[in-house]
């Protein structure tokens, strides 16, 4: 990177820290400072509830999960339309009608307080866990690029984000989350134009299709039913749905975003717009990282794309050991250009592809097992650093081949993305710890300015626990997988909680939340003991939720629960 790369950088962080603190800086009421006074517009809805799920870590990581396993990732989200549908005929009227906060203020009206207080404890948990690995995404890349401690760039991009959140509160999320995703929406287009242009001139661009195709990259549906498979039509419609539903309908980060709508019709126009385009920017997202796959397939790509672990290890006793796979790596790419060759040649003429292909897979295959003796020698080398390197590839691509301006661009891209997901994250923690534990059970009667201070303060908490977390943690899978893996191992039973309330009247709050222990420790023993797909973690905590409910209801009062 060079100047004009790190004004574009932080001129746009210190643009939208700024924007985002002047306009909200009125804030007195808890209101105000939690549900931005129901001043949102439907499509500042949408805008804001896409903006808070598509964090660093969407930017960092899908493109290098479509580079290594193709497009299937994309049927994770086809459950999502059906649980934009299913929430606002159902979840948001009753919100609307009690004027709650906090999606957890409901199971007090429909339970008791113990329920409420421990759904609450259990998004707590989730999303202060999530609120770290969002932290961590941006905070590693920073490290990387200046060769600075990681706490260090997790504390400085950490500051930034309370500075806004803090003092603005739900209203400085929503306003800031606009520039945020036009930044990283304009921002990956360009990356994808940049990646197809470089590509040579005979390559075009229903050729790089096809190539991709014939690579087997293009692998949008698979109809196989297989419970340890994660990405599948079958997860993605029936177990995605159950996730969505849990994330969109009980999760205070998304709930937060539309409570805050002039109306329920507003509320609702936002949830579907939501549904309608958030495929659309994950085919595109993925179809980036397969543009970047058809370029590597002209263009030599490095045997490890974290180039800067790779140095730390080439000054270790491992160096000759690493440099010698690397030049058996780099005459590979010679055999692999002429397999190329051989499959732009079938594509051109419209011919059998099948020999050229197969040799293709076939070097791809040994480029993969020089790349994992690389990632051997690295981890002997350095024996604590993470050496899976898939959230690097779209960012190794970025700072090797792209031009300066775009560069910084595309760096902003992950860093707006960050601190919108972030903000969005902390806020709803803030809110939920502050109606749902402090002003209900710690501090029953105070001033309305004492409970926005307090919110605040939990804001900054909420911040520091999440940087510790991203400063201690180290995650054996890529970014992406891990985000969703934390939140189906919680999901299910807070979802399981919800459904019985809306649909299960007959069932009392202690029933509910013994069932919701025992379904939590199903799962943890599911995650800990079992191959099971996580998507299906959801399905599962969510129906032992029910049943148990039910079971424990007749053995502990068979009289009728209260209505909501």
């Amino acid at each position: 990177m060079n100047l004009v790369d790190w004004l574009v950088l932080f001129g746009t962080i210190i643009f939208i820290v700024v924007y985002g603190t002047w306009k909200t800086r009125s804030n007195q009421t808890l209101s105000g400072y939690l549900k931005g006074d129901n001043s949102m517009k439907w499509w500042m809805i949408g805008v804001s509830i896409m903006a808070t799920q598509a964090s660093a870590v969407t930017f960092l990581s899908t493109p290098g999960q479509a580079f290594e396993d193709g497009m299937r990732f994309l049927q994770f989200y086809f459950g999502l339309p059906v649980a934009m549908i299913i929430i606002s005929i159902t979840m948001v009227p009753i919100y609307y009608r009690l004027k709650v906060f906090t999606a957890y203020e409901y199971l007090e009206t429909r339970f008791d307080l113990k329920t409420r207080t421990l759904a609450a404890i259990l998004f707590l948990i989730l999303r202060g866990l999530s609120v770290g690995i969002t932290l961590y995404a941006p905070a590693i890349v920073l490290s990387t690029l200046l060769g600075w401690p990681i706490a260090i760039t997790t504390l400085m991009i950490g500051a930034l984000v309370i500075v806004y959140v803090t003092i603005g509160g739900t209203r400085a999320v929503s306003l800031t989350q606009r520039q945020q995703l036009a930044i990283v929406m304009g921002g990956m287009l360009l990356a994808g134009i940049y990646a197809f242009n470089m590509l040579p001139e005979n390559i075009s661009f229903s050729d790089s299709v096809n190539l991709a195709g014939e690579m087997g990259k293009l692998n949008l549906v698979n109809l196989d039913f297989n419970l340890t498979d994660r990405y599948n039509i079958w997860s993605g419609l029936i177990a995605g749905t159950f996730l969505f539903l849990s994330y969109f309908g009980t999760d205070q980060s998304q709930v937060a975003r539309y409570l805050g709508g002039e109306s329920m019709s507003e509320s609702r126009v936002g949830l579907m717009f939501n549904g309608l385009l958030k495929i659309p920017m994950q085919f595109m997202i993925l179809f980036i990282g397969v543009m970047v796959f058809v370029f590597y397939l002209f263009n030599q790509a490095p045997v490890f794309h974290n180039q800067v672990l790779k140095e730390q290890a080439m000054k270790t006793s491992q160096a000759e050991k690493i440099a010698q796979f690397d030049q058996r790596y780099n005459e590979l790419f010679t055999r692999k250009q002429a397999a190329v060759t051989e499959l732009v040649d079938a594509v051109h003429s419209n011919t059998d592809a099948t020999d050229a292909t197969d040799k293709l897979h076939a070097i791809e295959q040994e480029e993969k097992t020089l790349r994992e003796s690389v990632k051997e020698s690295i981890a002997a080398a350095v024996p604590e650093a993470k050496t899976q390197d898939r959230d690097y590839i779209f960012l190794n691509f970025v700072l090797t081949h792209l031009p300066h301006g775009i560069i910084g661009l595309l760096m902003a891209v992950i860093f707006s993305a960050a601190m919108s997901s972030m903000a969005g994250e902390l806020n709803a923690l803030s809110s939920t710890t502050t109606v749902d534990l402090y002003q209900r059970s710690i501090r029953k009667v105070a001033d309305p300015k004492h409970y926005v201070t307090a919110s605040r303060w939990f804001t900054v908490l909420w911040a520091c626990i999440g940087m510790l977390f991203a400063m201690l943690a180290g995650f054996a899978e890529n970014l992406i997988q891990f985000v969703n893996i934390i939140g189906s191992l919680f999901y299910g039973t807070i979802l399981g909680i919800f459904l019985t309330a809306f649909y299960v009247k007959r069932v009392g709050g202690t029933a509910v939340f013994m069932a919701a222990i025992v379904s939590e420790c199903v799962i943890i023993l599911c995650y800990t003991f079992t191959g099971i797909a996580f998507l299906l973690y959801n399905i599962i905590g969510c129906f032992i939720v029910i049943g148990l409910s039910l079971v424990f209801q007749m053995i502990i009062d068979d009289r009728p629960a209260k209505s909501a």
